[in-house]
């Protein structure tokens, strides 16, 4: 039978190995806060050539929120937020004829882009009352949502997706499209009735086994200590993600457990 193995369990460097066929360590996007230089032959680079029309709507995330001078960004600040640059933006990017993006998961600030163009565009002129600062004005929110479902950037992309599945049907051309949902991702946020459709007390915690990464790479075992330093794996000192995913009580995690299975649920 055929297996897919994710080669990642981040962002950047997942994504960047799905467009690519590439390692991590062959396409050069290892990290979250790399970037997947643009020279690097992507599917629809090789699609393109074949005749096809390519498009991406939803999450790209394959360059960082901060740029260099060396390593430029369309993903980062201060672009990311210039809708008037994105209003305007026609270009192909990584061998993607016609893209649609967004950045942000949930409520994060990171919001902007195509999506927020899109909110604006149909009526939601007050979207930032919805996200965090410094972007929005709201940081109250945890497991529900305020923002309207038909605000979503679910709907977005599927609405987006739909028209230009209409524009492809009228032709006669081939096409690939990337309908590029970001969900379930922290934080864990859904509108109603999303946030309240599983019951926290109907789930099953998984259980922590003392000593079970005891054969594991010592950065395994490191995630499951209270202050564990990985500054050797990680130049910041901040640690990598899920570092303390086995600290948080049994009720929040219960809840989480619950809002994300209502944002696979929205998704669907």
């Amino acid at each position: 039978c055929h297996r897919a193995y994710c080669p990642n369990p981040t962002c950047t460097p997942s994504r960047s190995s799905m467009i690519t066929g590439l390692y991590p360590s062959d396409h050069g996007a290892w990290s979250l806060g790399t970037k997947l230089m643009e020279d690097v032959p992507t599917v629809g680079d090789a699609l393109g050539r074949a005749g096809y029309r390519t498009s991406l709507v939803g999450k790209a995330h394959f360059q960082p929120l901060q740029e260099t001078d060396r390593y430029r960004s369309l993903e980062s600040y201060p672009i990311l937020q210039d809708l008037d640059f994105w209003r305007q933006f026609n270009e192909p990017f990584y061998g993607f004829d016609t893209v649609r993006l967004a950045r942000n998961h949930a409520d994060e600030a990171h919001v902007g882009q195509h999506y927020a163009i899109w909110m604006e565009d149909n009526g939601c002129h007050n979207w930032r009352d919805y996200y965090r600062p410094p972007t929005g004005t709201n940081d109250r929110q945890k497991h529900r949502w305020e923002i309207p479902e038909k605000y979503h950037y679910n709907a977005w992309i599927a609405e987006e997706s739909q028209r230009l599945l209409d524009t492809y049907a009228a032709g006669d051309e081939p096409f690939f499209m990337w309908s590029s949902f970001f969900d379930p991702h922290p934080p864990y946020l859904a509108p109603d009735p999303w946030h309240a459709m599983y019951d926290p007390a109907d789930l099953t915690l998984p259980q922590i086994v003392e000593g079970e990464h005891d054969v594991n790479p010592l950065h395994f075992r490191m995630t499951q200590e209270k202050e564990p330093d990985f500054s050797a794996w990680r130049e910041s000192g901040f640690g990598i993600h899920g570092m303390h995913s086995h600290l948080h009580g049994a009720d929040e995690m219960r809840q989480n457990m619950a809002v994300y299975y209502g944002m696979i649920s929205l998704m669907d």
